[in-house]
């Protein structure tokens, strides 16, 4: 393919009119490209390109997410199965797959084997429930589950908030290793929690008081009940290393113990970060940082989308190195990576994945982008090469 064919091509799928066998000319011609060279600029630049294909690919996602039902996983529906076949791959690795300095197709060097030993579980719905007592529920998709004021299809958890208690009991809800729940708590403020996660709070909230719940660590996504619904009491969240006062908004949170930062970013509505150093208030759109190392409130503007990418279905790795995606991977397959070459683990991988794919399409993805040679899957253990 020519270099103005293949421009031309790509501005046809950026207008949505390419065909399957168009995009998959399209990404083939991807593949074809070579790593060892800088970008050519006659192609435009690079990360205009790169942000046109994945708000292209956004858009085509928004058209469906508006009747989304809060705890039906995003990626369930046929349009995303769609997209994401079609035209997500599309975005994998532009900055390796693009580098070339001549249009002919080199042949490309016989790859090392991989091997599959063991097919690795997608994540899915699962949680544990502690309730006050101490006991233990476990909570997974066909089991039902009703105590109090709580219920559970196995899917989501609800409490009822008509219900009041004199004694104010506290519940946690564990999520593991390769899986995600959602609960909405007795305000009707609604929770999505992320793989390795836990958050305590309490079964029914005292009437005028200020209304907590404590992230132990992990992601998680708030939707809050207004303020106003509960006559002014305010919502805050509680993390290791932050206080985080809610006005009545969506936010997301991350804190895992792997992690020695914490990342708060606001979706809507205003928040207040307090650290017991310093005090800051986000604006929608900006993310506050706070490192253990310094205790820092660092501020700065991000793509929403992709911070929260994980709620609707989706990895996004935007320049993201390859030891933090592992890290990603992990949470969420129940699976261990290790890289052969510790270097390895710093090269840096773009791209927009299904998290229902199975781990070895992912890795299969990966390495067929030019980021690394070869992998091996062994039990749940995948070492990168």
């Amino acid at each position: 393919m020519k270099k103005d064919e293949f421009l031309a091509l790509l501005e046809k799928y950026l207008s949505g009119e390419t065909n399957i066998k168009e995009q998959k000319k399209l990404l083939n011609y991807y593949q074809s490209f070579q790593t060892n060279a800088e970008w050519d600029e006659s192609l435009g630049s690079k990360d205009e390109i790169e942000n046109r294909m994945l708000l292209r690919i956004q858009n085509s996602l928004k058209v469906e997410e508006v009747k989304v039902i809060p705890f039906k996983p995003f990626y369930s529906r046929s349009i995303f199965k769609i997209a994401t076949a079609a035209a997500i791959v599309l975005l994998i690795s532009i900055t390796a797959l693009f580098k070339t300095t001549e249009t002919v197709v080199k042949e490309q060097p016989e790859a090392l084997p991989t091997v599959a030993v063991q097919n690795i579980a997608v994540g899915s719905d699962k949680a544990t429930l502690t309730l006050e007592d101490g006991s233990v529920v476990a909570l997974e998709k066909g089991k039902a589950y009703t105590k109090g004021n709580v219920s559970s299809n196995g899917e989501k958890l609800v409490y009822d908030a008509k219900s009041k208690s004199e004694k104010i009991a506290n519940n946690i809800l564990t999520i593991p290793r390769g899986g995600q729940f959602f609960v909405q708590l007795a305000d009707s403020t609604k929770v999505w929690l992320n793989s390795a996660s836990q958050l305590k709070y309490p079964v029914s909230f005292a009437e005028g008081e200020t209304r907590q719940v404590e992230l132990l660590y992990g992601e998680a996504y708030f939707e809050v009940s207004s303020s106003t619904k509960h006559k002014g009491a305010k919502f805050k969240v509680k993390t290791q290393m932050q206080n985080v006062e809610v006005l009545g908004t969506e936010f997301n949170i991350k804190a895992y113990q792997d992690e020695n930062t914490i990342y708060t970013t606001l979706v809507k509505g205003k928040v207040a970060i307090n650290n017991n150093k310093a005090k800051e208030i986000l604006k929608p759109n900006e993310q506050s940082r706070i490192s253990a190392n310094s205790n820092e409130i660092s501020i700065s503007t991000v793509d929403v989308y992709n911070e929260i990418s994980w709620k609707k279905g989706l990895f996004v790795f935007k320049g993201m190195p390859l030891k933090d995606i592992a890290k990603v991977l992990s949470r969420w397959y129940d699976a261990d990576f290790v890289f052969a070459n510790p270097e390895l683990g710093n090269v840096k991988f773009n791209g927009v994945l299904n998290k229902n794919q199975k781990l070895e399409e992912i890795v299969a993805t990966i390495k067929n982008s030019n980021f690394i040679n070869a992998y091996e899957i062994k039990d749940k253990t995948i070492t990168i090469k």
